[in-house]
């Protein structure tokens, strides 16, 4: 018998997985890789809201813990992960340069936001009005921490590559049953797929779809994240992801044309110089109605949990929600109440 059960290997997966290693803890995993929202993700962290200049939530707490997670995780692999790069968000107008003055004295932001205005020195960027500076950002390669993950579980006989049929899985008192599988608790980190878990599935798990380009622009040489309509990613070699769309019909994982037009015609607001199409790739991000994580425990059967919903702040939510379910389920520790899914829970099954 194992100690736990992860069904997923995105970002929660993995972060699940890295705290029970931290506690002697025993798992196996299993996935089918058909959740691709980790695989394509843009990787940034990036604390604050820029639509908005505000600060995301829990935003100083998650980066606590985030920033230690990906250093232990390029030890244990020995591969580069974290990019630290700084994001420029670019301004319009003068009065977004006097709503980020403004947002800079607030409690909070005044640790990331830079007090200035930084003018724009790069002949192929539109930016008129210059930038702010956004401090502690960077990006994680996602695509090759979950490759090397898959190959190090696989290396330690951790990882059935699989997908989970719900009908084969036994439920017992003290522990579940699974093919030859015996675990004392079962996690849930399955993404947009979610929606077929027969468990959790009255969680309200929308999924909106988010669809990056790649591009090569060897005149550009900008090595700071550029935030406007869209992202301008920097990722060597004259590549550059670009990126995002919010789709919340369509939920397949195949690129459209409609959403690559719609993010070149953005960028042909911002870029000046010509560039290449080299990359066009679509996944489900795992979103909540109320844009909070659902974790915790299932109401009646206590040895299933889930962990999901980070939506597109994965990369900075994963860690800290992981730790706090792992707490949660080995000591007791009360969860944040807001990605609680006690908050839907009770309507649940009261209605």
């Amino acid at each position: 018998m194992v100690d736990f059960l992860i069904i997923g290997l995105g970002l929660a997966g993995i972060s699940f997985c890295e705290q029970l290693q931290s506690q002697g803890k025993s798992f196996k995993v299993i996935s089918d890789g058909s959740q691709q929202a980790s695989m394509v993700a843009g990787g940034l962290y990036n604390p604050v809201i820029l639509k908005r200049f505000t600060l995301a939530w829990q935003a100083k707490e998650q980066m606590n813990i985030a920033m230690p997670f990906y250093e232990n995780l390029e030890n244990k692999l020995g591969t580069k992960l974290d990019y630290k790069v700084p994001v420029f968000r670019r301004f319009t107008t003068i009065e977004e340069q006097n709503k980020w003055f403004e947002a800079c004295d607030k409690p909070g932001l005044d640790y990331f936001l830079l007090p200035k205005v930084i003018q724009n020195t790069n002949d192929n960027l539109d930016a008129a009005y210059g930038f702010g500076e956004v401090r502690f950002t960077g990006r994680i390669d996602t695509k090759e921490l979950l490759r090397q993950y898959k190959n190090y579980l696989i290396s330690k006989d951790l990882f059935i590559n699989d997908a989970l049929n719900y009908d084969e899985l036994k439920l017992f008192e003290d522990h579940v049953g699974y093919k030859k599988i015996k675990a004392r608790h079962v996690i849930f980190a399955e993404g947009y797929g979610l929606k077929q878990n027969p468990f959790f599935n009255y969680l309200p798990l929308n999924g909106t779809k988010g669809e990056l380009l790649t591009i090569k622009a060897p005149k550009l040489k900008e090595k700071s994240v550029i935030k406007s309509s869209v992202f301008i990613i920097p990722l060597g070699d004259d590549l550059y992801r670009i990126g995002a769309t919010y789709k919340w019909k369509d939920k397949t994982n195949k690129p459209t044309e409609a959403s690559k037009t719609e993010l070149l015609d953005k960028l042909q607001t911002l870029l000046k110089c010509e560039y290449q199409v080299v990359e066009h790739v679509a996944g489900v991000r795992p979103t909540v109605t109320d844009r909070r994580p659902l974790v915790g425990r299932h109401p009646e059967h206590y040895n299933l949990y889930v962990l999901n919903g980070f939506g597109s702040r994965g990369v900075l939510i994963a860690p800290y929600a992981s730790k706090q379910l792992l707490d949660y389920i080995l000591h007791n520790s009360p969860l944040d109440e807001e990605m609680d899914i006690a908050r839907f829970t009770k309507k649940h099954y009261l209605s």
